[in-house]
C-alpha cells in the first residue's frame, strides 16, 4: 500500500473534474507500483459516492495524452459492448473513464502532472496471485473476453504506450549489449545464467517470425494480465471488469496467455530466492487453457496461436528473465530491488520455469489439444 500523502494539489485537480457534491475524503489506494493512486468520496443530497483519482507516472509512460487516448476508446467500446448484451447495470460496473470538464480524458496540475477519473466499483476486490483452479480459470476467461471484446474496436490502430514491449529479440539484444559492456563487473559471476539464455536466443524470434509470415495477427492485447488486473464480485468471485489498461496496444494474444502461464501457473513468486521452489503447476495450466479457449476469444485464435499456448508460457517467463538479467548487469537500473541480489534472484527463478516448462511441453500440448 502506497503510503504517500495526499498531494496539496488534489483539491485543484478534483476541480477540474465535473464530479457532484463535496469531497468528504481522500486517501491513497491500492499496491500498484507505478501510479499514484487514491480513493475520494463525495457527498451531495442524492448520496455518497466514489471515484479513483490516478495521477499517471509520467516518466515511465512518455505521452500520457496517447496513452488516455487508448483508454477512453478502450473503456467506451467495452461499455457499450457490456450495455448491449448485460444491459445498463452490468455497464455500470464496468471501468468508466470520467472525462475533465474541458472535454479531455485527463486533466493537469499546476506541475505539468496528468491525473485522470474512474468511477469506482463498489462490491468487487483483487486478488494479487491465484490460489487455486477456479481463480486461474475466472482471470483466463476474463482476459479472453477483454481481447474478444476489442477485436472489432473502430478507429485504427491504438498508439503503443511503450514501444517494443514484448519485443523478446530487442530484450535479447540489450542483454548481449550488457554482456559485453559489463559496466558493473558482475558478468562473471552470473556465466551459467547468461550461458543458460544465450542457449535459447532462437526463442526470441518465436512470435515474430510467425507474425511476420502472417501466421498469426496483431490484436488490441492488455500487456499486464497479473490476476490483479481483474476485479472480482465480492459476492459471487466472478469477473466485474478488467483494469489497468495503462499498456493496452497493439500485440499479439499469445503475449497475454503467456504472461498469465508465468504469474498463474507458477508454483512461488518470481523473486524467491530458491528457484529449486519453481515449476509449472500443470493443473493451473490446464485452468487457464480452459478459461481461455473457453471465452469468446475462443472463436477468435486460429490454429497456430491455439497451437503455441505454451510456448507462450514459456517464452514470457524467458523474456522477463532476461530482463531481470540485464538489469542485474547493468546495476540495478531499472526494477525496484530490496537487496543487491534481488534481480539475480527473479532472473534465476524465471529461468527454473522456462526449464520446468520445457520439461512439460509435451503434458501442456496434450491439455491444449483436448481443450
Amino acid at each position: 500500500m502506497s503510503h504517500s500523502p495526499v498531494p496539496p494539489e488534489f483539491p485543484a485537480v478534483a476541480a477540474a473534474f465535473p464530479l457532484e457534491g463535496r469531497l468528504v475524503s481522500v486517501a491513497p489506494h491500492g499496491s500498484g507500483h507505478i501510479n499514484e493512486t487514491y480513493a475520494a468520496a463525495f457527498a451531495s443530497a442524492s448520496g455518497q459516492r466514489r471515484y479513483i483519482f490516478q495521477k499517471v507516472n509520467h516518466r515511465i509512460f512518455k505521452d500520457v495524452p496517447a496513452l488516455m487516448d487508448n483508454v477512453r476508446r478502450v473503456t467506451a467500446h467495452i461499455a457499450a459492448k457490456v450495455r448491449a448484451a448485460a444491459g445498463e447495470a452490468a455497464a455500470a460496473r464496468v471501468l468508466t473513464l470520467v472525462p475533465a470538464r474541458d472535454g479531455r480524458a485527463f486533466a493537469q496540475d499546476v506541475g505539468g502532472g496528468f491525473w485522470r477519473v474512474y468511477d469506482f466499483i463498489e462490491g468487487a476486490h483483487t486478488v494479487d496471485r491465484v490460489t487455486n483452479e477456479a481463480q486461474a480459470r475466472e482471470a483466463a476467461g476474463a482476459f479472453g473476453e477483454f481481447q474478444a471484446q476489442l477485436a472489432d474496436l473502430p478507429g485504427g490502430r491504438l498508439h503503443e504506450t511503450i514501444p517494443n514491449f514484448h519485443h523478446t529479440r530487442s530484450r535479447f539484444e540489450a542483454l548481449r549489449r550488457a554482456v559485453q559492456e559489463d559496466p558493473v563487473q558482475r558478468a562473471a559471476e552470473v556465466r551459467a545464467e547468461i550461458e543458460f539464455a544465450f542457449a535459447r536466443e532462437a526463442d526470441s524470434d518465436g512470435l515474430l517470425t510467425l507474425l511476420a509470415r502472417g501466421e498469426i495477427s496483431e490484436r488490441v492485447t492488455h500487456n499486464d494480465t497479473k490476476i490483479n488486473n481483474v476485479m472480482l464480485d465480492d459476492t459471487t468471485g466472478r469477473t466485474v471488469a478488467v483494469i489497468d489498461l495503462d499498456t493496452i496496444m497493439p500485440g499479439l494474444p499469445l503475449y497475454d496467455f503467456g504472461e498469465m502461464v508465468r504469474t498463474s501457473a507458477s508454483s512461488t513468486m518470481e523473486d524467491d530466492p530458491d528457484p529449486a521452489n519453481m515449476h509449472v503447476v500443470l493443473p493451473l495450466f490446464r485452468a487457464l487453457v480452459e478459461g481461455y479457449l473457453g471465452s469468446e476469444v475462443g472463436a477468435v485464435l486460429n490454429a497456430t496461436e491455439r497451437a503455441h499456448l505454451g510456448f507462450a508460457g514459456k517464452l514470457m517467463t524467458y523474456e522477463n528473465g532476461l530482463r531481470f538479467l540485464t538489469d542485474y548487469l547493468q546495476g540495478d537500473t531499472y526494477y525496484k530491488i530490496k537487496h543487491p541480489r534481488h534481480n539475480l534472484d527473479r532472473c534465476r527463478t524465471q529461468f527454473a520455469l522456462v526449464r520446468s516448462i520445457e520439461g512439460a511441453q509435451a503434458e501442456m500440448s496434450a491439455i491444449v489439444e483436448n481443450s
